[in-house]
């Protein structure tokens, strides 16, 4: 079958029922949590969150925020850190409770994006559409954000994913995808019925644990994308546009440190500084010293000095554009 691959190595045209199906699903997972948080304002409205509900939420964001940060993207992706089987599966299945897409699509995207950053070929940088230059900062915010993933491209899992696809643990959690962030919402719900003994906290534990905080988790992320490519201090001379933005740091766990992050793509730190804030790294690091986790890479102390000093002495015009 001719699937049209275009100039860009391990990217694909979608077919037309691969299109629909991968428009449709990014649809749902942009609106259906919306409607949530329309459905949560007016409960709040009416006074009726509890501090269950709270609680949930909180503690559903930060497990499926700790399963992007330091499981997917640091521990799948980037390949930062090793751990024990126990720890991989409970990464890689709050990873999948966010709903940001299977693992293999998420490793092959983003490390897509770390081939091309903000050039030719990055699937969601705010500053090209994957082929042409995008014009106008908020038009290109908007396609870094959520415009990208009703893209007709598909990227190879093959191409840029072809380790994990060798793997039979994440394999296996690529093909429970769907099983893992369903039960990322009726996980809360379970809670908030048995918590109160009573349908409505039910529904209301779905609602707060589950679709506000996807909403959140997911658009937090997001911002990684759009906002750490437009917005924010450069470091480090990383020839293309990603920043330091702290506010996204704080609310990613550490992802918004973009520029040190692409500075230093394989360290399982993003933080280059104590005072940084990188929660994810210091999970991370937590479970090294229970011995759960092991083979840690950070950049040694000589080797971000040596970049500081790099930028210092040569920073080309775009990249403090």
């Amino acid at each position: 079958m001719d699937t049209g691959v275009t100039a860009i190595r391990g990217v694909m045209k979608a077919s037309p029922q691969a299109r629909r199906y991968q428009r449709t699903i990014a649809f749902l997972i942009v609106v259906i949590p919306f409607a949530g948080v329309l459905a949560a304002a007016a409960h709040l409205w009416g006074w009726h969150v509890s501090a269950l509900n709270l609680i949930l939420l909180a503690v559903m964001y930060t497990l499926t925020i700790v399963g992007i940060t330091a499981g997917f993207h640091r521990h799948f992706t980037h390949r930062a850190f090793e751990a024990a089987i126990p720890v991989r599966w409970a990464l890689g299945i709050l990873g999948s409770m966010a709903g940001q897409g299977p693992l293999l699509f998420w490793v092959a995207t983003h490390r897509r994006h770390h081939a091309f950053s903000d050039r030719e070929g990055d699937p969601h940088s705010p500053h090209t559409d994957g082929h042409t230059p995008i014009h106008g900062i908020w038009r290109g915010i908007w396609h870094a954000h959520l415009g990208w993933m009703f893209s007709d491209e598909i990227t190879s899992w093959p191409h840029y994913a072809a380790d994990h696809m060798r793997d039979k643990l994440t394999f296996r959690l690529n093909q429970t995808y769907f099983f893992w962030l369903f039960l990322g919402l009726a996980l809360p719900a379970a809670i908030g019925g048995l918590v109160t003994m009573r349908w409505s906290g039910a529904l209301s534990g779905f609602l707060w644990g589950g679709l506000v905080r996807m909403f959140l988790a997911n658009h937090v992320c997001w911002c990684v994308g759009s906002v750490c490519h437009a917005f924010g201090t450069r470091p480090f001379q990383n020839r293309d546009h990603s920043a330091n933005n702290y506010v996204v740091a704080l609310l990613a766990f550490g992802e918004g440190l973009q520029n040190n992050h692409h500075a230093f793509p394989g360290s399982a730190n993003h933080r280059v500084a104590w005072w940084e804030p990188d929660l994810s790294s210091w999970i991370i690091h937590g479970l090294k010293k229970l011995g759960l986790v092991w083979s840690v890479r950070v950049p040694t102390h000589e080797e971000v000095e040596e970049a500081r000093r790099a930028t210092t002495i040569n920073t080309p015009a775009e990249a403090s554009a």
